[in-house]
């Protein structure tokens, strides 16, 4: 098969750390021809690793579409609110897609991405990798096996972590809803679509509690600054201290995603002048820092799913009730016990879950979302995270907000 000819429009975190490496890993498979990115050294960096032309190395998204098609698909990793406009022109121009998550903080462009998909008949594949992985999609395996029998009720919990949602949700760029998206829609999309495709119903009726707890000024501590560079009395004693978090040579685990100059000066630039720097109590945020949902299907089986960014581990913890059987697991640990109750088995399952932070499926999405492109011509499938397999969870994630903000009433879809 031919090599895929790609253009990546956002070279951050996800495309330099999933796309560009998948592509340095298989070229045989995948070839950057173009970039956009408004950060110069990031843009520079990523058009050197992938041997891009100059006239093809772009510092806004809306340039790249000023040269027609320039291959044969597109990865958007733009921020959530730069999704709609340049999915729905690539389209249009003939590209198939790879979109990150959330398809769009509108639920009715979200609506019109699905159906453009269709309208166009291009791939618009939605980056819910944890499909891909190997420990989500074992349990699927077992309920289209029949082993639960009917699924009665999914008790999902994400563990966002306390450093995960310091740097992202507090400090960083999806800690406003006005400039990204609400948190159950920006993180926890990826959670509501798979309790959507574990259950394989329609969900008819979502309530929703959740608030911003804990990262609000009047919590700050006696003596805390505005920056905990600055002489913060209380810096040393605090969790969410940038000095700890930003400053762990030699990986530098955090750091990478803040500045790109990871000597110690430049780390200590970042702390000092830009946004990663400022005192979790003192920021802009205003997405929540906990949430639960619970949703309603139309065959009567219910699905309850709790967000907590209070938490030390950044795991997801599952259960399935059924009614010939049960499925406990921990996607950090890889493994997952079916509990059959006719036999009174108790059936432990592991699966791999190395390759990446999503337990292996940012690498096999990729190369499903390759293969469909091979394939979509003679064979016209729209992939396992299109654009309409991922509508519902988007749609959960609409009416779970606005059930929060209306104090839990329940909201039909």
């Amino acid at each position: 098969m031919k090599t895929i000819t790609a253009v990546l429009l956002g070279a951050g975190s996800r495309g330099r750390f999933i796309y560009g490496p998948y592509a340095e890993k298989f070229p045989n498979e995948l070839q950057f021809v173009a970039v956009a990115e408004p950060n110069a050294e990031r843009r520079e960096q990523f058009a050197s690793i992938h041997k891009i032309a100059d006239p093809y190395v772009f510092d806004t998204w809306e340039k790249v579409f000023e040269h027609g098609k320039l291959a044969d698909v597109m990865i958007i990793s733009t921020l959530d609110r730069e999704h709609y406009e340049p999915a729905m022109r690539a389209m249009a121009l003939g590209y198939h897609i790879l979109l990150e998550k959330p398809m769009s903080p509108s639920q009715e462009e979200c609506i019109q991405l699905e159906r453009a998909s269709h309208d166009y008949q291009r791939l618009l594949i939605v980056s819910h990798v944890l499909r891909y992985a190997p420990f989500w999609s074992g349990i699927k395996r077992c309920i289209d096996d029949r082993e639960l029998g009917t699924v009665a009720t999914i008790q999902l919990t994400e563990n966002v972590g306390y450093l995960h949602m310091a740097h992202s949700y507090v400090r960083g760029n999806w800690r406003n809803s006005e400039e990204s998206s609400p948190m159950i829609l920006a993180k926890s999309c990826h959670d509501l679509d798979l309790i959507s495709w574990l259950m394989d119903e329609k969900c008819t009726s979502v309530s929703s509690y959740g608030s911003l707890l804990h990262f609000r000024r009047e919590n700050a501590p006696a003596g805390s600054t505005d920056r905990c560079i600055d002489l913060c009395a209380v810096e040393k004693e605090c969790p969410f201290s940038a000095m700890k978090m930003y400053i762990q040579p030699p990986e530098h685990p955090w750091a990478r995603y803040m500045t790109d100059d990871l000597s110690q000066e430049g780390i200590l630039k970042a702390i000092k002048e830009g946004p990663f720097g400022r005192c979790v109590y003192r920021c802009d945020n205003n997405v929540v820092d906990h949430q639960i949902v619970n949703m309603e299907f139309a065959n009567g089986a219910n699905a309850s799913f709790i967000m907590s960014g209070l938490t030390k581990s950044g795991t997801r913890r599952v259960q399935l009730m059924g009614t010939r059987g049960e499925i406990i697991g921990d996607m950090d640990e890889g493994k997952f016990t079916l509990y059959r109750y006719a036999t009174g088995e108790k059936v432990e399952i592991e699966c791999s879950v190395a390759g990446d932070g999503h337990g292996g499926g940012d690498e096999r999405m990729i190369s499903s979302f390759l293969k469909h492109v091979h394939a979509f011509e003679h064979e016209p499938d729209f992939g396992l995270t299109s654009a309409t397999a991922s509508l519902q969870s988007h749609l959960i994630a609409f009416a779970a907000e606005q059930s929060r903000l209306n104090g839990g009433q329940p909201v039909l879809i």
